[in-house]
């Protein structure tokens, strides 16, 4: 009787120290970011706070051409590009700086911009990428908040808001070092929101300029549905950002966000969309590994038209006309290696996974397609053409002839 009592009282003592345990490895990382419109920057504080676990060095990488004033508490180093922080120990510290925001693409227009009324930005560059060394095990617990200008009324980014309203909770499953990423606009902004099968849409954009909310919450009304159905998940919040020039015109994909120009049309006379094309890269996050970019840019375009389809925002004639044009525009390539695909390279793409589905649809008599390929292809990220044959095999159950061509030698 006495060994039962002292094993029983053994098993209870483990599970109440498991759950303490577990939570005494958490840290708390605060990040805040004031805009300065004068000064066409972003001033960033990073506030690190331990518990029983923490961050106890980072490496962020950090051009001195875009970050500027780094100081702040613990040991703090630069060399070249990268900046080593290593916060105190026992107590919270901070690590501030400055980030210039302002940056025009090659060709013209802006994929960051502030003006005196609102700003569009990445997160992934307010709070640059780090290298982190932390207690093993140790997981933080991450919260971002903002310091508007007086008359900025409005703030919207890829997390959703914290119970109290005047924060943002940040959390990136895949790292134990959460930090924001992902479009962020703020300041005069209009908003329309919508809840769709789970998932928080954010439409949003600077008042005066044209942006055609409402058109695209409808359109996503539609699409929200296929793409589960395409992919599985769908992040819990997805925010679209739109404005008009001096922005870039065109589209740009971010974790759980994009930007899409105001003037770029839903769907396009050539019958694809820039906005389907973006949210497919968004949702699936596959990126081609080296000389296979063509992966990753032919399925978010062959979906900006499958998905259309489906949905019942193209018919099924007005599809084919889509790849017709895709055929005749990428007929002249021989190769599609290449570590940027884009235009003619992308259409060819194209045609060869519309090859694809339709053997895996023949071969499982339309038990399955390139959804299932693309599914098992989710976990591994970068995606590599021997990737692509060996989950078509897996799904065919023998190799796919439309992988077995010039264009992948």
């Amino acid at each position: 009787m006495t060994n039962f009592r002292s094993l029983l009282l053994a098993l209870l003592l483990s599970l109440l120290a498991t759950p303490a345990a577990a939570a005494r490895l958490d840290y708390d990382v605060d990040y805040t970011v004031q805009f300065l419109p004068a000064a066409g920057e972003a001033a960033v504080t990073i506030r690190i706070t331990p518990g029983e676990g923490s961050a106890r060095r980072l490496r962020l990488h950090m051009p001195e051409a875009r970050y500027s004033n780094v100081r702040g508490d613990g040991d703090i180093s630069r060399k070249g590009d990268t900046v080593t922080w290593v916060p105190a120990r026992d107590k919270a510290s901070r690590l501030r700086f400055r980030y210039r925001i302002n940056h025009e693409r090659r060709g013209g227009g802006y994929d960051a911009l502030m003006t005196e009324d609102w700003v569009i930005v990445r997160g992934d560059d307010l709070v640059p990428r780090a290298a982190v060394s932390a207690t093993k095990g140790a997981d933080s617990r991450a919260r971002l908040r903002f310091i508007l200008p007086k008359g900025w009324s409005n703030v919207d980014t890829p997390f959703r808001r914290a119970n109290n309203g005047k924060s943002f909770v940040i959390v990136n499953p895949e790292r134990n070092f959460d930090r924001p990423t992902g479009w962020i606009i703020a300041g005069s902004v209009g908003t329309r929101r919508e809840e769709i099968e789970g998932t928080e849409i954010s439409v949003a954009g600077p008042k005066g300029d044209v942006i055609r909310r409402n058109d695209m919450l409808a359109f996503f009304n539609s699409l929200v549905p296929e793409f589960k159905r395409a992919f599985g998940e769908v992040p819990r919040k997805l925010l679209i950002v739109s404005a008009g020039d001096p922005m870039w015109r065109g589209g740009l994909s971010g974790p759980r966000s994009l930007f899409l120009h105001a003037d770029r049309p839903l769907i396009s006379e050539n019958g694809t969309s820039t906005l389907t094309h973006e949210l497919t890269h968004v949702i699936t996050r596959i990126r081609g590994a080296e000389d296979d970019d063509w992966i990753a840019e032919g399925l978010a375009e062959f979906y900006s038209i499958e998905l259309l389809r489906r949905a019942g925002l193209l018919s099924d004639s007005r599809a084919d006309k889509a790849h017709d044009w895709m055929a005749n525009h990428g007929r002249d390539i021989k190769t599609l290696s290449s570590n940027r695909s884009h235009g003619p390279r992308t259409a060819r793409a194209v045609q060869l996974l519309r090859a694809l589905d339709a053997e895996i649809r023949q071969a499982t008599r339309g038990k399955r397609s390139l959804d299932d390929v693309v599914q098992a292809l989710l976990p591994l990220r970068e995606v590599s053409r021997e990737d692509l044959r060996k989950q078509a095999e897996a799904v065919i159950g023998r190799p796919a002839r439309a992988l077995d061509t010039a264009l992948l030698e």
